[in-house]
């Protein structure tokens, strides 16, 4: 996926900023933000730094994430790669100031001088221990924190009763579960709600039309459309946006290039909003019969990123 030139990304780093405070109070136990993919295509250097003052901790899928933004000196808090150990050698994650995640024997011998974090499979059955291995993990690499990722609250129970009053921390809930008061236990780990609202995506109509039949590769039919410079190549799928602040949709998506629904009124120049302005990454989804976190990374990486 490229970015298009014509299409501009603003991201908000207070709307971030304000997130995270907000969710490390009403949550009141540490924070770890999840800063994966490039902080969900916002740019985890950014992100991290505007919210370090906010958050205990930051959590990667790999350790290159971190150490690639040079993450502890730029921050100075811990990181934990919540994604299977790519690399075995404990002196690179220690070096670093990133824990790696285990889930089996192997990795946790391998890595317990970088005290490694025991990640529990408690329903995703991918990159976890199985709970009737969990004694012989926790054991060969002397592990004091556990996790899992749960969306749902009997998830968080099978971890509570698995390694609760075995390790010293605990933490389940992402960002589905923050308002469950029993699923926060040691730690939160908010992704998805700090980025909420912070991103608005726009390009411009290069031209407009009024319909005379079948248009387009699909012979779509409408009054009037309009196009724009970014199609499926920049990430973007049929579905809804705003023409002039109103409400409108994608008609059909090209490789560079898409087609939108307008009126009599719009002319070239006029703005096509993507994401935000009151269109969610949930709006988005449903559309596209996706996530929002899929959603928001498509369209955070549509375009030219510009932070305001």
């Amino acid at each position: 996926m490229s970015a298009s030139p014509q299409v501009r990304v603003q991201i908000d780093l207070g709307r971030v900023q304000s997130n995270a405070r907000r969710i490390a109070r009403d949550t009141g136990v540490p924070v770890l933000a999840v800063i994966k993919a490039d902080a969900y295509g916002l740019g985890a250097e950014r992100v991290s730094g505007a919210i370090r003052e906010w958050v205990h901790g930051f959590c990667v899928f790999r350790p290159e994430e971190a150490i690639e933004i040079d993450l502890w000196n730029r921050t100075g808090k811990p990181t934990l790669a919540i994604g299977p150990p790519n690399v075995l050698d404990a002196t690179l994650y220690v070096r670093h100031h990133i824990r790696p995640a285990v889930s089996t024997v192997e990795q946790a011998i391998a890595l317990k001088t970088a005290r490694p974090v025991l990640c529990v499979d408690t329903g995703q059955q991918r990159f976890a221990c199985p709970i009737d291995q969990v004694n012989e993990v926790l054991r060969a690499g002397e592990c004091d924190e556990a996790f899992t990722h749960a969306t749902r609250m009997e998830q968080v129970q099978l971890l509570r009763d698995a390694v609760g009053g075995r390790v010293g921390r605990l933490h389940a809930a992402g960002s589905s579960l923050l308002h469950e008061p029993e699923a926060l236990l040691d730690a939160v780990r908010p992704g998805l709600a700090l980025y909420h609202g912070a991103v608005r995506v726009s390009t411009r109509l290069v031209e407009c039309r009024k319909g005379t039949g079948p248009a387009g590769y699909s012979g779509f039919v409408a009054p009037y459309h309009g196009a724009i410079l970014a199609g499926y190549s920049n990430g973007l799928h049929a579905g809804p946006c705003l023409v002039n602040g109103r409400p409108s949709r994608l008609l059909e998506v090209g490789m560079q290039s898409a087609f939108v629904e307008t009126q009599p009124a719009d002319k070239p120049g006029d703005e096509v909003v993507l994401l935000g302005d009151g269109l969610a990454e949930e709006q988005i989804a449903k559309a596209w019969n996706t996530s929002p976190h899929e959603c928001l990374v498509r369209l955070s990486r549509s375009g030219i990123r510009e932070y305001v």
